[in-house]
């Protein structure tokens, strides 16, 4: 839980946070805007509290950090404050402290990991817990062979298998819905609708989902397995202008029939573009997505999910996204795989948001200014100069 008065700053915690552990449960609280909270908030159902020194005027951030750390049974408290009050704050002993304006993303990360294993049941960063999650996973999902863990968190698990029947290898996500987190159902919840929303396409360029399986506490999707590697590794090795648009094309078209489904993919990015032996692409990874039609029920409103250096310029903000934010954020890919590098750069998420929202579309070298046109149309700041669809983007091409 982050509690702060300035929703950049709140933002720029969950960047580094989500960016290290993709699958973290963040809630975002604003004291002025929200409330102070209550004397008999202990913290249950965090595991971790991140607790920021703009409070608003009628309280300071040291007075709340104060309250906190007397509370019996409270979660580990990380304190981000100011060079004013630090003395004050290593008074108090909470179980981290940084300087607000001075973070740097490995030492936060540092930081929290030793804060966290303060609270049973969370690993630190770099921990391995792969072979007690895969023994679980074995003992819940039958008919399949284990072959090795792809990733795991706290609630779920990810691994590479063979389906005994047909000795077909399929990829495994399996998520336990245990009663120690509060947050857990709200993971299950994501999780289900997750399945439902691939489930629901058909289309050659999306991950195909083979089966769901829902016990008392837990589901696991089992799904295609794109063994080519992501498009992240294909660009490290350099992209041709060839197979840049034709990833493109391949994109474009995945992202709308997932629009046509009502639904926001939200994290489109490299990594969640896999390939086939055939040279196919395949969008994968909705755990972000969202249906339009459907208000925020399941994630906190106004939270900022996703990658930075893929993000639109409304997302970036935590304003209302539609379609065009994915068009916006396939633009961004389209660029890096045109031309190697991304087309904004920052020492913080939030200067890298920053960019989005201020900052000139980049200009394509000459030799590929054929497509700055679309680039423009992708990239444009506000929604209403973007394309509107996906669609739009293969009838320019």
């Amino acid at each position: 839980m982050i509690i702060d008065e300035q929703s950049d700053f709140r933002s720029l915690l969950m960047h580094h946070v989500t960016a290290h552990w993709p699958d973290a449960i963040i809630s975002a609280y604003d004291p002025v805007a929200a409330g102070h909270l209550p004397d008999e908030f202990n913290g249950a159902g965090n595991d971790i509290i991140l607790l920021g020194s703009m409070q608003g005027e009628e309280r300071n951030g040291v007075e709340v950090l104060a309250r906190f750390v007397k509370r019996l049974q409270f979660p580990p408290i990380v304190y981000f404050g100011t060079e004013d009050d630090a003395q004050a704050v290593s008074e108090l002993n909470p179980s981290g402290h940084f300087i607000r304006d001075q973070l740097s993303h490995d030492s936060l990360i540092s930081g929290l990991a030793e804060a966290l294993p303060a609270k049973e049941g969370i690993a630190p960063a770099g921990a391995t817990s792969g072979e007690d999650l895969k023994s679980r996973a074995k003992a819940l999902i039958k008919g399949y062979r284990f072959i090795r863990a792809l990733g795991s968190t706290d609630y779920s698990g990810v691994y590479l298998a063979e389906r005994e029947s047909t000795q077909i290898k399929v990829v495994l996500k399996i998520l336990r819905q245990g009663s120690r987190h509060a947050d857990s159902i709200a993971a299950f919840d994501r999780f289900l609708l997750e399945y439902e929303t691939i489930a629901d396409m058909d289309h050659p360029n999306i991950v195909k989902i083979y089966d769901l399986g829902i016990a008392d506490d837990h589901a696991h999707i089992v799904m295609e397995y794109l063994d080519g590697g992501d498009l992240r590794r294909k660009m490290e090795g350099g992209l041709s202008e060839h197979d840049a648009v034709k990833y493109l094309l391949q994109i474009a078209s995945a992202l709308s029939a997932v629009h046509d489904q009502n639904v926001l993919h939200r994290d489109l990015k490299p990594g969640n573009l896999m390939l086939r032996k055939d040279g196919s692409i395949a969008l994968i990874d909705f755990g972000l997505a969202k249906r339009a039609k459907l208000e925020a029920a399941i994630t906190e409103t106004g939270e900022i999910f996703g990658t930075p250096y893929y993000m639109s310029p409304e997302q970036g903000h935590g304003s209302v996204v539609d379609e065009r934010s994915d068009i916006y954020s396939l633009g961004v890919i389209f660029y890096e795989m045109l031309t190697g590098l991304k087309p904004f750069k920052g020492d913080t998420a939030m200067g890298i948001i920053y960019q989005h929202a201020q900052a000139p579309v980049p200009l394509l070298p000459r030799r590929l200014a054929g497509y700055q046109a679309l680039i423009n149309m992708m990239m444009a700041k506000q929604g209403i100069d973007r394309l509107q669809s996906a669609a739009e983007i293969e009838e320019w091409l």
